[in-house]
């Protein structure tokens, strides 16, 4: 590691010290940061995968309904009263902190089902796949809010990662290896003015 271009003097060496003690509380908070953002990126991977399988069971269970559906009234006749049929979800994003970033948060408020199909044209099974095809989107947000949660933890630990790879094996050895050099060649001098200093006493004395 090469020392900085600095020249070997007390105010250097004092300043110099100042820096590295900065850059190794730096690299501690930086630390604590990549070990609190990895806690949060598993917890949140875990909690993913679930929402996965929550959703992956919830639309199977609603395209089976929806198959039964078909079976009972045929595609068209699903066709024909479901194009009368309007809902209005209401989606809500906001964003937690967490570290200093923003990590988002997603809503869905679904409207009731209540009463949607007449009893003519259809039959209960519409009904119940219209409900279990309602009930998929709170899942989907779940599932659509950890995974940008993921994407962002893991983007703000890869740069955590860089930063206290940089303080930790290039600017914090610099620094000592520089402070290193000084404290050298301080006390080097201090060797040579003493060495000159007895010289001097030794000839005044004779």
């Amino acid at each position: 590691m090469a020392k900085l271009n600095v020249a070997p003097t007390k105010s250097n060496l004092l300043n110099l010290e100042r820096q590295l003690d900065f850059a190794q509380e730096g690299y501690d908070l930086l630390e604590q940061k990549r070990q609190i953002l990895i806690f949060e990126l598993m917890s949140r991977l875990n909690r993913a995968e679930e929402a996965e399988r929550n959703v992956a069971e919830a639309l199977r269970q609603a395209f089976e309904a929806l198959k039964e559906t078909t079976l009972d009234v045929g595609s068209e006749a699903i066709d024909r009263v479901t194009l009368g049929v309007a809902m209005k979800h209401e989606i809500e994003m906001t964003d937690d902190r967490l570290m200093g970033m923003g990590v988002p948060k997603v809503t869905v408020r679904a409207e009731p089902m209540g009463v949607r199909f007449g009893v003519s044209g259809t039959s209960s099974n519409t009904d119940i796949a219209m409900s279990k095809f309602v009930d998929v989107l709170p899942l989907l947000a779940d599932l659509a809010e950890l995974e940008n949660a993921v994407m962002r933890l893991a983007r703000e630990l890869r740069r955590t990662q860089r930063r206290t790879n940089a303080l930790s094996k290039i600017f914090i050895p610099q620094y000592q290896e520089t402070i290193d050099y000084i404290t050298g060649s301080l006390e080097e001098r201090e060797r040579e003015s003493l060495i000159i200093l007895k010289m001097i006493r030794d000839r005044l004395a004779t």
